[in-house]
């Protein structure tokens, strides 16, 4: 077993312990949730770089790296499709603790031998300290964790493409929204690529990112490509969006939306932002108010394209949409089958004018413990409905997503492995030599 940064600048010697070269990198290939398995090592020899296969490795010795033959491959070396690099594309760079959905960096990955094969086992988030012993000055020791607890993200294309998703579709979108917020711009251009690949995944990340963030990573592309995303958004979502646009991009990105959302977000985009109007969604179940629990239930577990937030009620309607009364969704699983939602649904409930504001919204659903309030206009007629999750939003401090968020396994804050002082400085990565930098 043994550190790559053990290793690093080793001399590179044959059987008979005559130098060759010395290690300038391990080359690697990712396995999905296997063990990233070892291929071949860079080797320098004089002013080139050589691939050396791994088979060809006799030992990796205290003083050095021993081939089982001296004979060696002189052309410069080219990095295939799929070959990841430890020094040039893990070590310093950053990658994701999947159990926190946070940034980490790796300051040393560690090297075992496994029933014949070389594997990287486990990665060091801790920057190493320099302690000083009788000796003079000494490491003062590693702190690995086990690989599979973290995603790598790999900096050069033809191998981060070839990962897809991964267990980023393990996160939630806002977590990974969150990541997106911490990210430098090459980290943000491969989670980027990678969560383009699952599309409703991606509506779901952008319907979490900070409103000027999402407006510049939608800015760099085709009209055509912000309308596909924006067709799987929610309606309010995708109107906030929309208005973070430039000017003269709204009209051709609105003309691009499936005519269903275009109506919703036209109407949407109507309202003062901060409005009630402005805050709620235009989906919702409404039935006739003789309508039987058992088939209220039905209807709800039909419902499978509404916000989930939005099925804790349903909404008793006339012909013409005036709002009569709203059934709880808990009072339905509790009534007889063949009871009428008239019989028990508040037939005086709460409303809010579209034009009140968002305190307004805020203090009447605090009052009245809701967790859905119904939106309607001068005549009484329901226009569309606010959730408690939209209200948070538009009353929470503006800088509410930078904060950290509590560490909820252990009931304290949250500490990051990675060290606070190279993040605010933005450090490079160790540099690589060579053409095949990423």
């Amino acid at each position: 077993m043994f550190h790559l940064s053990e290793l690093l600048k080793r001399p590179v010697v044959d059987r008979h312990g005559q130098p060759l070269g010395r290690l300038a990198d391990v080359i690697v290939r990712l396995r999905g949730t296997e063990y990233p398995l070892v291929t071949g090592l860079v080797v320098t020899v004089g002013p080139r770089r050589v691939f050396v296969p791994i088979d060809q490795v006799a030992s990796f010795a205290q003083e050095a790296v021993t081939l089982t033959s001296a004979r060696l491959d002189l052309r410069p070396f080219e990095r295939r499709s799929g070959e990841v690099l430890l020094r040039g594309d893990v070590l310093g760079h950053r990658l994701i603790d999947v159990a926190d959905a946070h940034l980490v960096r790796a300051w040393d990955v560690e090297l075992a031998l496994r029933e014949g094969d070389w594997l990287v086992s486990c990665l060091d988030t801790h920057q190493p300290r320099r302690v000083l012993g009788l000796f003079g000055r000494k490491s003062s020791g590693h702190a690995c964790r086990d690989w599979k607890a973290f995603e790598p993200l790999i900096g050069h294309t033809h191998s981060a493409l070839s990962r897809g998703a991964g267990r980023l579709r393990g996160l939630k979108p806002a977590q990974i929204a969150d990541l997106l917020e911490d990210a430098r711009k090459e980290e943000e251009t491969e989670l980027l690529g990678r969560v383009h690949e699952d599309p409703e995944l991606e509506a779901d990340v952008f319907e979490e990112l900070e409103e000027d963030l999402a407006s510049r990573l939608l800015g760099a592309r085709t009209n055509a490509k912000i309308a596909e995303v924006l067709a799987r958004m929610r309606a309010d979502d995708a109107a906030d969006t929309i208005a973070e646009l430039p000017q003269r991009r709204r009209g051709p990105v609105l003309d691009l939306l499936p005519p269903g959302q275009r109506v919703k977000v036209r109407t949407l985009m109507g309202f003062n932002p901060t409005s009630a109007g402005g805050l709620m969604g235009l989906d919702f179940l409404a039935l006739d108010p003789h309508t039987t629990a058992a088939d209220a239930l039905a209807a709800v577990a039909r419902a499978t394209n509404l916000q989930s937030e939005a099925l804790t009620s349903v909404y008793l309607l006339d012909g013409d949409g005036h709002l009569h009364g709203v059934a709880r969704l808990v009072a339905l699983v509790q009534a007889a089958p063949t009871t009428q939602l008239i019989d028990i649904a508040d037939m005086d409930p709460v409303r809010i004018a579209a034009q009140s504001d968002a305190v307004d919204v805020a203090v009447l659903m605090a009052d009245y413990n809701l967790f859905t309030l119904p939106v309607v206009d001068d005549d009484g007629r329901m226009l569309g409905v606010i959730t408690v999750d939209d209200v948070l939003e538009a009353t929470l401090p503006e800088d509410w997503r930078r904060r950290e968020p509590p560490d909820t396994r252990h009931g304290g804050e949250r500490h990051s492995a990675d060290s606070p002082t190279q993040d605010s400085t933005g450090q490079a990565s160790p540099p690589t030599p060579g053409r095949e930098t990423p």
